[in-house]
């Protein structure tokens, strides 16, 4: 049994973020200033505890990307920094009115955005999540609970005590950032449960922990799902451009959600286009696996099994299929893609056009890298997660997708008659 309480924190979490939703942008945006300065006062002791969470992970032998996720530098930390005080810059989503109309009685009807209330974040290694969880979670009128892995317990110990002092300091409720200090999983499992205290879930990590959250869960959960992305190079498509935008897809950062992990190539440019790129990608590291007709053209490749299409490598891996027409390659999409973000290369209007409107993903892109759907790139700020369903929120997720509405009515003496 742990000795962590976490009812209890969710129960002061609660009441703080009743505390939190009457706070002005103003107040908001002086914690986050406070915050972000809080950060790089602090980066001797966050490195210190930093250190001891990472040299557990090498003698526990983590690998390597493992313990760069898990590793805090000066420069990570003054990027953490920069990241909050970007989200102070940001329009405050709280109060803002959607919409308004007026009915024929003299109503008038609006929506309005406001939060969600208590948000619990389940995430592994990366510390940088537990500033940029805060930071949202605060700007967007939530109280949040954090729960990282426990290989970056003393990390994330560190940064969170430091982020509640500074918003404690601007005159916020100190419940209303907690990291929660254990890493019994048994915690977690309570965590799950309480409905009625925490509103909404939000797990970052692989797919294990993501499907224990979402089988263990009776509090709505948006996931951050795998991402198995695809760019579809059309018939019509500048051949230089897709080679470009096929190269910086994979190549660039391949073991992150929004990187490539099949590439489709109608037939009639495969021989001219293949080839070529081909030989680009394995002087990258890249592996090439392929179905009969990318082995025609690319005798190297190795020949692809169905279980590719459904593999997300996060590695220097591609699958590549030669298709025979735009709707070949939309219904392979639609097969086997996740629903995180996909492309078409083409110089077809009316083509584009389809693949925006057919193709079902939280990003879709039309003559530009599937790298591109994070947050920051959209202009958000930084961002909470990438959402791979469609409740409520899809794609990245930034202050707005932490509020919800509810509808605001004004009148000035109507009451309603049943007989009409």
């Amino acid at each position: 049994m742990s000795d962590c309480d976490i009812r209890g924190m969710a129960r002061e979490a609660r009441a703080a973020a009743r505390e939190l939703a009457r706070a002005s942008g103003e107040q908001k945006d002086r914690a986050l200033l406070a915050m972000a300065s809080g950060l790089m006062e602090s980066r001797a002791r966050i490195l210190a505890d930093n250190a001891q969470d990472v040299a557990a992970a090498r003698a526990a032998g983590q690998t390597a990307a493992f313990v760069d996720r898990l590793t805090l530098t000066e420069p990570r930390i003054d990027a953490m920094a920069r990241g909050v005080r970007q989200i102070a810059d940001l329009p405050d989503p709280v109060g803002a009115v959607t919409g308004m109309w007026r009915r024929p009685n003299g109503l008038q009807v609006g929506r309005m955005r406001v939060p969600l209330g208590v948000i619990g974040i389940i995430y592994e290694s990366r510390p940088n999540v537990t500033a940029d969880a805060a930071a949202l979670c605060l700007k967007s009128g939530n109280a949040v609970l954090l729960r990282g892995g426990s290989e970056a317990l003393r990390t994330n110990r560190a940064v969170a005590g430091v982020l509640a002092a500074a918003a404690a300091s601007a005159g916020l409720p100190p419940a209303a950032l907690a990291v929660v200090p254990s890493a019994d999983r048994a915690v977690v499992k309570e965590m799950l449960s309480l409905h009625g205290l925490i509103d909404l879930i939000i797990p970052r990590g692989g797919e294990g922990l993501i499907r224990a959250v979402r089988e263990g869960s009776q509090i709505p959960v948006i996931a951050h799902d795998k991402g198995l992305c695809h760019t579809y190079v059309d018939a019509s498509a500048d051949l230089v451009m897709a080679g470009e935008i096929a190269y910086n897809a994979k190549v660039e950062r391949p073991g992150v959600c929004n990187a490539m992990e099949t590439l489709l190539v109608h037939a009639d440019v495969a021989p001219a286009f293949l080839p070529a790129l081909a030989a680009r990608l394995r002087a990258a590291g890249v592996e090439v696996r392929g179905c009969p007709g990318t082995r025609s053209l690319v005798p190297a490749a190795v020949p692809a099994t169905e279980e590719d299409w459904d593999t997300e490598y996060l590695a220097l891996t591609l699958s590549i299929r030669v298709v025979g027409s735009f709707e070949e390659a939309v219904a392979h999409i639609a097969r086997h893609g996740s629903g995180l973000a996909e492309a078409i290369v083409t110089a077809d209007h009316g083509r584009a056009m389809r693949f925006l409107r057919e193709v079902d993903a939280g990003a879709v892109f039309v003559n530009a890298s599937t790298r591109f759907t994070d947050g920051y790139e959209f202009g958000m700020g930084a961002e909470m997660g990438i959402s791979t369903q469609k409740l409520h929120a899809r794609g990245p997720m930034g202050l707005p997708e932490l509020t919800c509405e509810k509808f605001i009515v004004l009148g000035d003496g109507q009451v309603r008659d049943s007989r009409k």
